[in-house]
């Protein structure tokens, strides 16, 4: 095993496999073959039950809520919301309380100046394959501390030993505001120097790989992008260089410079330039205009309070057939810490779309950010992509469409430069699907902006989702940017 040079930056040494996509150990077309064979054999079963049918779970009398039997995991309760922010000024809803911070984590190792990462093909109850590849660990406090009395999850001590691997990413990041109130995970990436044995549905796979398979249907699942989000590729020591070339000098892979063309090349300038729109102060101060501007308050209210939803023993749905409801399902599968069990799930009709508007402006590709407000965000307003949309037909057809909604349905081939269905988290969520886009709108293009849109560089969006500026929408959609 050859080692990167030490004074080669961390983020050098991402890059570097972000641009690579030949794999010794295993190549994608290996890979693919490798994980459908994995989701054929998986022998799994997941089947709808009702609410009052749920082993272990049961509803508290005051604040009446759907809880586990060991007071872990996760609750359902109700939240009645109030805000200034968006055309509907109040509203209840279901949501999730899950008070204990998870670990997504993905171990990593260099083998001949390259990373490579260890990924795992892992069924959830709510996937709409079975098995998705997801972080090597991926597991709540509740998993971790063995409440389900099962095994450990493998290589959690990686994670939870600083001895054992050095550490290169560690950030708390947010989930979905509008269905977890204030839940957040860690995400790590460690780096290993000795040789690991290599459990079963498990496989070395590069970052350029996995951006690959971001190019494909339900393959890489939300923990994933969510780990790879918080991923940096520009050391802030040479930040002062720019170009393209710099990138592909500072990692000796000049030859990739004739395959980098295109809108590749421009996120490569995009992150490596300073010539944006705004600088991180003025981007700061927006945001801080934001956060003091709108007011949310949310108050925790019982299941059985909540005006315009209807609770059966079956679920509990909102009485127009919209928004999401909150289901059972029985799980039995082979190879996890637990090898069944039953819980809540949200099940969401239809599917979303999660998209970036993207412009080059003064010659640098900049992203169209937006301040949303959820009512599980901590700090009322995040920053996510131009667009998040749940039931696009219905609001599509609506009377009141979300702003640059029509550009995304009604993109040509020419201005579209990512569109994939991806999954989201399939431990919460039934079947749920958002159709991911990035679209560029050509220099010249004049629109106009609400308050709470701002334009981003690329590299501004990676500095400050350090800091937990982006909600999971955003990040999730940047993991899948590609630079080949």
């Amino acid at each position: 095993m050859t080692m990167l040079k030490e004074q080669e930056s961390k983020e050098t040494s991402f890059l570097r496999s972000a641009l690579t996509i030949d794999n010794p150990f295993i190549t994608t077309d290996e890979f693919l073959d490798w994980f459908k064979s994995k989701n054929k054999t998986c022998l799994s079963e997941v089947c709808k039950i009702s609410l009052s049918e749920l082993e272990g779970w049961c509803f508290s009398d005051y604040p009446h809520q759907l809880v586990h039997r060991s007071g872990k995991f996760f609750s359902v309760g109700g939240v009645r919301v109030k805000t200034t922010f968006g055309p509907v000024p109040e509203w209840d809803q279901p949501i999730i309380t899950q008070p204990e911070v998870g670990i997504l984590g993905i171990i990593t190792k260099v083998v001949g100046g390259v990373s490579y990462f260890l990924m795992q093909a892992k069924m959830e109850p709510g996937n709409i394959n079975s098995m998705q590849l997801s972080p090597t660990v991926q597991a709540t406090r509740s998993n971790y501390t063995c409440v389900h009395k099962g095994k450990l999850p493998p290589y959690l001590e990686y994670f939870k030993n600083r001895g054992k691997a050095k550490i290169l990413v560690d950030q708390i990041q947010s989930e979905q505001g509008a269905r977890f109130f204030q839940k957040v995970n860690r995400n790590m990436v460690v780096e290993v120097e000795n040789d690991i044995q290599i459990s079963d549905n498990f496989c070395w796979l590069t970052l350029g790989q996995i951006k690959q398979l971001l190019l494909k249907d339900n393959i890489v699942n939300m923990d994933s992008r969510s780990v790879l989000s918080c991923i940096p590729f520009v050391n802030m020591d040479l930040h002062q260089s720019s170009g393209v070339s710099f990138f592909l000098e500072s990692i000796h892979i000049q030859n990739l410079a004739r395959r980098i063309t295109g809108f590749s090349k421009s996120l490569l300038g995009s992150m490596a330039k300073e010539a944006a729109c705004y600088t991180l102060d003025e981007i700061l101060g927006w945001y801080a205009e934001m956060r003091s501007k709108y007011y949310l308050a949310v108050e925790h209210i019982s299941l059985d309070k909540m005006r315009g939803w209807i609770q059966t023993d079956c679920n509990i749905r909102q009485e127009t057939g919209q928004y999401f409801s909150v289901i059972g399902v029985k799980v039995k599968v082979r190879g996890r810490e637990v090898d069944q069990w039953s819980q809540p799930l949200l099940e969401t009709p239809g599917h979303g779309l999660v998209g970036f508007l993207t412009q080059k402006i003064n010659g640098v590709l900049h992203f169209l950010t937006c301040a949303k407000l959820c009512p599980g965000t901590i700090g009322v307003v995040e920053i996510g992509p131009t667009v998040t949309c749940s039931h696009v037909k219905e609001r599509a057809d609506g009377t009141t469409p979300q702003p640059f909604l029509h550009l995304f349905l009604n993109v040509s081939s020419e201005n579209l430069r990512y569109s994939s269905i991806q999954s989201e988290e399939g431990g919460r969520f039934y079947h749920e699907q958002n159709q991911y886009m990035v679209i560029e709108i050509s220099p010249d293009s004049k629109i106009d902006l609400k308050e709470n849109y701002i334009w981003m560089t690329l590299w501004q969006i990676m500095e400050l989702t350090k800091h937990r500026y982006f909600n999971i929408e955003a990040r999730n959609l940047i993991s899948c940017l590609n630079f080949l």
